[in-house]
């Protein structure tokens, strides 16, 4: 979680916000301390050189990285659908299920099927601080199961996802972003970005930059956490700017429920109509396909019809 300062720039979160953060109203003193102390030990150092050396990084041609075959068929690039240099993302991806991480395949390029190791522990220490931060933030709203917070939305190690991002240097990067504006679909979002710098968030209806910053990860909450929390807690906008000269990779943990689970609410009324997590991702894809953009939750308020939006 970020905060946000007037020079137009944005630090990643550090123990004062983690601080904050992890203060309920009836926690004081040594109990807060401690709860900061547990979540400070979970976090993860993340050697992003590592899972992203020279020699593993997507190099490979287009035919190649395309093929089913290659980490599961996980590769994305930019967006197929785009009409606009505007409307591209100049960006490809490893988008992969952590439950298909361990698989075994065909491969065979084996320093790419070697990755397998490293982004397991990756995803391993990323599970444990959305756990951590999800928890945290469920507890703050009243959740008191007796089943911790992503166990009760339906998330669990077979449900999220891992993205190995990479966005190459951009001829065309004054017309043109390395990933266009969105809201994440999931409950919540860990990201470990290089030090070139680029992810921009909406604040105040304005972009502001976020530094980078070697020691530290990126917490978005996502539009799931968003409609559970009723709007308690809001799904950040954000985009990543292209760049002439230097390429930057990132690594993304998104926490994610089943497909058929209901995402429901921390308390009634709720603002929105139930709606499963697959139906959401549904409607975003239909969206995108129809529109050309992104539409999220709105179409699932109380009382929204197609036209109110369309309008």
């Amino acid at each position: 979680m970020a905060g946000f300062h007037e020079n137009g720039t944005t630090d990643p979160p550090l123990a004062d916000s983690y601080r904050t953060l992890l203060r309920r109203d009836e926690l004081r003193g040594g109990l807060a301390r401690e709860s900061l102390a547990v979540l400070e030990h979970d976090l993860p150092m993340i050697d992003l050189k590592r899972l992203m050396s020279r020699d593993v990084r997507e190099r490979n041609p287009f035919d190649i990285k395309e093929k089913p075959s290659l980490l599961n068929g996980s590769y994305r690039w930019g967006n197929p659908m785009a009409t606009s240099l505007r409307q591209l993302s100049w960006s490809e991806a490893f988008h992969v299920p952590l439950a298909s991480i361990s698989e075994e395949d065909d491969c065979e390029h084996a320093e790419l099927s070697s990755l397998r190791g490293v982004m397991q522990e990756v995803a391993d220490a990323m599970s444990r601080v959305a756990d951590t931060v999800t928890g945290t933030l469920a507890k703050n709203l009243g959740h008191a199961g007796s089943t911790t917070f992503p166990a009760a939305a339906g998330c669990d190690g077979t449900t999220c996802f891992l993205r190995l991002n990479r966005y190459p240097a951009c001829p065309f990067a004054a017309d043109t972003l390395g990933m266009v504006p969105h809201t994440d679909s999931d409950f919540l979002t860990v990201l470990c970005q290089d030090q070139v710098g680029g992810l921009e968030l909406m604040k105040d209806s304005h972009w502001v930059a976020v530094k980078p910053h070697a020691d530290a990860l990126i917490v978005n909450v996502g539009d799931l956490f968003q409609a559970w929390s009723n709007n308690r807690y809001k799904s950040v906008e954000h985009r990543v700017v292209a760049n002439s000269k230097a390429e930057r990779f990132s690594v993304a943990y998104f926490m994610c429920p089943s497909w058929d689970s209901l995402v429901g609410t921390c308390a009634e009324p709720s603002p929105y109509k139930p709606f499963t997590f697959g139906e959401y991702r549904r409607k975003v894809q239909d969206d995108v396909t129809q529109t050309g953009k992104k539409i999220g939750l709105p179409n699932f308020l109380k009382g929204c019809t197609v036209d109110s939006l369309t309008e």
